[in-house]
């Protein structure tokens, strides 16, 4: 698979198209269909930091994908092509609420909160800015793993997404996830809190079963958090014998899955304070989004 990149300073009225094109053996066709997926970005003045560091880089370098405007003299073009990250492609986002401010969506198993320099064709932002109408900027207030699925908030405004954001971090929105593990979890106190520390941080987590499926020993369970440390639930999840169905990150390495199962840990229910009207809010997952043991037992090895 092609992977290149080019670091081209913009010396004479030209187009990112023309310049692109002058440098690289790609068609016309493919440069277009890159930018549009995110592969380039422009720094306004190229003796500011014209290299950029995956997810990092400064208020100077933007992605671009105006492909007719002559660029600015002076100035960096940044171009990441991986034809393997350009090709991937991903089950769509689902809208569950317009709320025009906001919006409440079903993320699938696969989309990304967060693009890097070789894209961001796979990031919920991405496709919801894409998709939504009216037409509205899409931004990022809390993250799910790309590997579970389930509810997030989208703001369309940067004064919104400040809202949204001092809320997570003052606790005052309520997220209930569901997982199925490998295990009995009948005999555990129900519900079951988990107070072990990860990456040296606190975190504390609320394990109620909700279901089991003796045949093939799994367990559906509610779960809710009081931190949110990266990949708790499954962390703690794993630390109890209980490894989440498809974790093939912190799960047990003795289950084989097929690579059609994804992994079972879903964001079903969000509660909170709307910004906007002061009235609160809850949005459940539809029943048919949620993880089921049917879907996942014809799956497993």
């Amino acid at each position: 698979m092609l992977k290149f990149e080019l670091h081209l300073d913009v010396e004479k009225p030209t187009t990112a198209i023309e310049l692109l094109n002058e440098h690289c053996d790609l068609s016309i066709n493919q440069i277009k269909q890159a930018i549009q997926k995110g592969a380039l970005w422009f720094t306004k003045d190229q003796k500011q930091s014209s290299i950029l560091n995956n997810n990092r880089h400064n208020k100077y370098t933007q992605r671009l994908r105006r492909i007719k405007s002559t660029l600015p003299l002076n100035g960096t073009l940044h171009f990441y092509y991986d034809e393997n990250v350009l090709a991937q492609q991903i089950d769509p986002a689902q809208l569950i609420r317009d709320q025009q401010a906001y919006s409440i969506w079903y993320k699938p198993y696969g989309m990304l909160c967060q693009g890097s320099k070789w894209s961001d064709h796979c990031t919920i932002n991405r496709y919801i800015e894409t998709t939504i109408k009216p037409q509205r900027p899409a931004f990022i207030v809390h993250r799910l793993d790309r590997a579970a699925s389930g509810l997030i908030i989208i703001a369309h405004s940067k004064k919104i997404a400040r809202a949204f954001s001092a809320m997570f971090e003052e606790h005052q929105l309520h997220k209930m996830y569901q997982i199925i593990c490998h295990g009995d979890h009948r005999s555990h106190a129900q519900p079951e809190k988990i107070t072990l520390a990860i990456d040296g941080k606190s975190a504390n987590s609320s394990f109620k079963l909700l279901d089991y499926n003796s045949d093939n020993n799994l367990s559906l369970l509610e779960v809710s958090i009081g931190s949110g440390r990266k990949h708790q639930i499954r962390k703690h999840a794993a630390a109890i014998n209980l490894p989440v169905v498809a974790d093939r990150l912190h799960g047990d390495k003795r289950f084989k899955y097929d690579e059609k199962l994804n992994l079972q840990l879903c964001a079903v229910s969000l509660q909170f304070e709307c910004p906007i009207n002061n009235t609160q809010q809850k949005y459940d997952l539809p029943e048919n989004l949620r993880p089921k043991f049917k879907n996942v037992i014809s799956l497993l090895k």
